[in-house]
C-alpha cells in the first residue's frame, strides 16, 4: 500500500499561466538589465536555481550566491503579484483524486516534489487554495538537482509518517519525463499525467507504472492499493 504520495506543481497540479516565466523575466529586467531569451529554455521539470543558473550564464551575470540570493528575493515579489492576475487553474481531475486519496480508509500522506522555491510553491498553491492538502515535500531550496530534491522529499515522508517507507510505498505523481526519472532515483512508482509539458505517448516512452491523461482516468484506490 502506497504510504506517501508526493506530487509535482506545475503541470501536474496546477497551470499558473506562464506566471512564473514572467516573473523571471521581470527579475531579469529591473535588477539585472537583462532582456530576451526567457522562452526558449524549456520550463517543465526544472529546479528554479538551474533555470536561474542557465540565464546568468547567457547573459554573462556571475553566478554568485549573492546574486541568486538577490533574484530570488524580487522573484517570489513578482510572482505573488502577477498570480492575482494570471490565467491559473487547477488541472482537470486533481481535486477529485485529492480528495479521493484523503478519503480512504488508510490515507497516504500527501507531499510536494518540485523544482519551485518552497515560498514560490506555496505562493501559487496558496492562490489555488491548494497548499494546505500538502504536509511536506522537496523543494529547489533544498538542492539544485531534481534527483536529490527527490531524495529529500522521500526522507521527510518517512520521518513525517515515522515510518522507513519500501519502495513501492511511495508514489510520485508528475507531467513530465523528468519527474520520471527523479521518482526512479529514488526507486518510486510514477504516475504520468498528460496536463503540462509532455503527450502522453512521450510519457509512455519512460515507461511510468501509469500514464493518464488526466488524473479523471485513475481512481486513487487502483495507485494506492495495487500490489
Amino acid at each position: 500500500m502506497v504510504r506517501l504520495v508526493l506530487f509535482d506543481i506545475d503541470g501536474t497540479l496546477i497551470r499558473t499561466g506562464g506566471a512564473g516565466m514572467r516573473a523571471f523575466a521581470q527579475v531579469f529586467a529591473t535588477e539585472f538589465n537583462a532582456t530576451g531569451g526567457f522562452e526558449s529554455p524549456n520550463f517543465a521539470g526544472r529546479t528554479d536555481r538551474s533555470l536561474v543558473r542557465e540565464f546568468f550564464n547567457r547573459h554573462a551575470i556571475p553566478p554568485t550566491e549573492e546574486n541568486f540570493d538577490r533574484f530570488f528575493d524580487r522573484y517570489v515579489f513578482w510572482l505573488d503579484h502577477l498570480m492575482q492576475t494570471s490565467r491559473s487553474e487547477v488541472c482537470a481531475g486533481v481535486w477529485d483524486f485529492l480528495r479521493g486519496l484523503q478519503a480512504l480508509e488508510r490515507p497516504p500522506l500527501l507531499g510536494l516534489l518540485t523544482g519551485n522555491l518552497r515560498l514560490g510553491a506555496e505562493i501559487k498553491l496558496r492562490h489555488l487554495r491548494l497548499w494546505d492538502h500538502f504536509v511536506t515535500g522537496g523543494f529547489a531550496d533544498d538542492h539544485e538537482d531534481r534527483n536529490e530534491i527527490a531524495r529529500m522529499a522521500r526522507q521527510r515522508g518517512c520521518q513525517a509518517l515515522n515510518e522507513t517507507l519500501r519502495d513501492d510505498q511511495v508514489l510520485v505523481v508528475g507531467d513530465t519525463p523528468l519527474d520520471i526519472r527523479c521518482a526512479r532515483h529514488i526507486g518510486a512508482r510514477v504516475l504520468a499525467v498528460a496536463t503540462g509539458g509532455a503527450t502522453l505517448d512521450q510519457l509512455q516512452a519512460h515507461q511510468p507504472d501509469w500514464a493518464v491523461n488526466d488524473l479523471r482516468e485513475i481512481q486513487p484506490e487502483r495507485v494506492v492499493h495495487s500490489g
